[in-house]
């Protein structure tokens, strides 16, 4: 069901993308205020055309799909991704080598080298 709505929902996109570019615009005739000829310098404002219908009826399905989408998600979107898996084992811990103890200079062998004073 969703993927159809998507579905829809995407071909509604496109097309009233080229819808809205096939349109013709409101300032386009302006152009004849400089040489050329047109009846009105602003643009008709009668009854919409059929492109104006086709673009209000695009935007209500683009609206509607919008809403369905954002209400389905909104639905499966409870509790989280972590809350049904299994926590691993617990590796067996190895213990760390022991470091090996300092020995005071009167013990330190005779053969080991001094110390840079600093």
């Amino acid at each position: 069901m969703i993927s159809a709505v998507v579905a829809v929902h995407v071909l509604v996109c496109v097309a009233l993308c080229i819808v809205v570019l096939l349109q013709h615009g409101r300032g386009a005739d302006i152009g004849a205020v400089f040489g050329g000829s047109s009846q009105t310098v602003f643009g008709a404002s009668g009854a919409g055309n059929f492109l104006t219908k086709v673009t209000g009826g695009l935007a209500v399905a683009f609206f509607l799909t919008s809403l369905f989408l954002a209400y389905a998600s909104s639905r499966h979107a409870t509790g989280s991704i972590l809350e049904g898996a299994v926590a691993p084992a617990p590796a067996a811990a190895v213990p760390a080598p022991a470091a090996p103890k300092a020995q005071p200079a009167s013990q330190a062998p005779a053969n080991a080298p001094a110390k840079p004073p600093r």
